[in-house]
């Protein structure tokens, strides 16, 4: 383990385009509660489950209805929404703010709609299905921060005359073009991915390290840190794998740089 440590350290040093991939796992070292583990939030509440598969669907019905049930949310799925607000990042997500900070690391991109990255000090944030934070214009593509919007009359509209919908990608909707193109472009630039604490298994995200894989030219390092291996270990995706939480892996990869960057 301290050998490969040693080596993610020496290879984030000598990459010349870092970015990193983050998935749930790094989120939950924070203390916010999964949807589909043991104890998840749809595991224990079938019926948040089963309204969180047609909330888009009402989206596009009816704007209104839509927005007065996301307000509304009561039980574990309207105490998640609530909670997640209040939780802070963990050395995991501030270990990639560190490596961002130092011009190792170019780019985060996250499933996690939580903002703990950008919480942590991280810029270049690509929020790969969303965030909490935010209201999205499906039409024009343009979000704002929940602040910026009043939520007094609803359905709240953009400047463009469309309805407005919580900056989350919700089961069938597709994700939006322009988060796309940008994940796809750092994966098709990049020299090394860094994959931290994600199951690799919804798609299209866990396209990406394909992406990197098979059609940059870069032929691009991909480095795993998880707790457990993945269908990216199993069919030799990465690189190689180092096993362990996000939270205690990162850190000592940062310190091993920090030793050798600055003596």
């Amino acid at each position: 383990m301290k050998d490969l440590i040693e080596r993610a350290a020496n290879d984030l040093l000598n990459s010349r385009y870092a970015i990193a991939l983050t998935g749930a796992g790094i989120s939950t070292e924070s203390g916010i509660q999964d949807f589909r583990g043991p104890k998840g939030i749809w595991t224990t509440d079938k019926e948040a489950e089963k309204k969180a598969y047609e909330r888009y669907e009402l989206f596009l019905r009816d704007p209104k209805a839509y927005w007065e049930e996301v307000l509304g949310l009561q039980g574990t799925h309207g105490a998640f929404y609530n909670e997640i607000k209040k939780i802070n990042p963990n050395p995991g997500h501030y270990a990639l703010a560190k490596l961002e900070e130092w011009g190792l690391l170019k780019c985060v991109i996250t499933q996690n709609i939580d903002g703990l990255h950008i919480k942590a000090g991280s810029r270049n944030v690509i929020e790969y299905h969303g965030g909490v934070h935010k209201l999205r214009c499906p039409e024009c593509g343009l979000s704002f921060d929940f602040e910026m919007i009043s939520l007094e009359k609803l359905p709240p509209y953009c400047r463009c005359g469309g309805a407005m919908k919580y900056d989350i990608v919700h089961f069938k909707e597709p994700i939006p073009f322009d988060v796309m193109e940008r994940a796809e472009k750092e994966a098709l630039t990049c020299d090394l991915m860094l994959i931290c604490g994600t199951s690799a298994v919804v798609y299209p995200f866990a396209s990406l390290p394909r992406t990197a894989k098979y059609g940059n030219r870069s032929s691009p390092k991909i480095i795993e840190v998880n707790a457990e291996p993945t269908p990216l270990t199993d069919e030799g995706i990465s690189d190689y794998f180092i096993p362990g939480k996000t939270g205690e892996i990162l850190p000592q990869i940062v310190q091993l740089i920090e030793n050798i960057k600055f003596g």
